[in-house]
């Protein structure tokens, strides 16, 4: 093992550089993020089961179209589709976890829904005016960078019938100072990461011109190799919501703090959604 190199690792590193592992492609780490999913009680890999109903609510009020057919962006295994295609609308989900989609689908044939589940990059998305309304929840638009956020941007206006919306939400920059990590070092004899002993080296790095943190986790176990999973994270203002929108076409861009409760750093007036709207 080549201490140095991870050591490297542990450096503050240039914005946007990556690690050298992918989270969500990991057969274990897909399985273990699949069981934080389908947890009702916890709001890690999606929202409690209670804030994704309303969520949708939330959601559904908002556009208030009947029938909608409607893109679910990295939609996981299906939680927030189940519920809209469960109030008459039809789903298209698309994931980069072929673990989640696997698990979607088959739920959607055993609960007799309209889902179509697609397991793919949604950066590689090309569909044309065909969806009354796009959505991306649980703050995914915020671990693009700028580049990746561009041309999401641009497949979710080309997939979207005119006048159709793009609902998503982001955390916020209130606070971002407290949402930097503490370093940590853990050992585990299995567990997330693995399912075979090894140690996590956890840590976190702001870059507050840019008001985004890296949260990095290098994972080391008895082999030669480790790995390095980097999420850079981004905090906005509605300001910077609606400009970002503006320039890629979307007009009447409107953003609510209000939507979730107000429980922790996470959550309520931390979280902003926004709605935007094809021309």
């Amino acid at each position: 093992m080549n201490f140095i190199d991870i050591l490297e690792f542990t450096k503050k590193p240039q914005i946007y550089a990556e690690g050298n592992a992918v989270m969500w492609t990991d057969d274990h780490i897909s399985k273990q993020l699949l069981n934080i999913h389908l947890n009702p009680d916890i709001d890690l890999a999606s929202r409690k089961k209670a804030s994704i109903e309303s969520t949708v609510d939330w959601i559904l009020n908002s556009v208030n179209q009947e029938k909608m057919n409607i893109l679910d962006l990295g939609c996981g295994p299906g939680l927030y589709a189940e519920v809209m295609a469960k109030r008459g609308h039809k789903v298209t989900g698309v994931d980069f976890s072929k673990n989640s989609i696997e698990y979607a689908r088959n739920e959607a044939i055993k609960k007799n829904l309209d889902i179509e589940y697609i397991n793919q990059n949604y950066l590689e998305l090309c569909e044309e005016n065909k969806y009354d309304l796009a959505m991306m929840i649980f703050t995914d638009f915020g671990v693009l960078t700028p580049v990746a956020r561009r041309t999401l941007l641009q497949n979710t206006y080309r997939a979207l019938k005119p006048k159709g919306i793009f609902i998503f939400d982001v955390l916020s920059d209130k606070d971002i100072e407290l949402k930097v990590a503490e370093k940590s070092w853990e050992m585990e004899e299995c567990g997330f990461w693995k399912d075979r002993p090894y140690l996590v080296l956890s840590d976190s790095y702001y870059y507050p011109m840019d008001k985004v943190i890296l949260y990095q986790h290098i994972v080391i176990d008895n082999s030669d190799n480790f790995n390095v999973y980097r999420f850079w994270t981004h905090f906005f203002t509605s300001d910077d919501l609606k400009k970002i929108l503006e320039q890629e076409g979307f007009k009447q861009v409107e953003c609510y703090d209000d939507v979730l409760p107000d429980t922790d750093l996470w959550n309520g007036n931390n979280v902003i959604f926004c709605k935007a709207t094809k021309k």
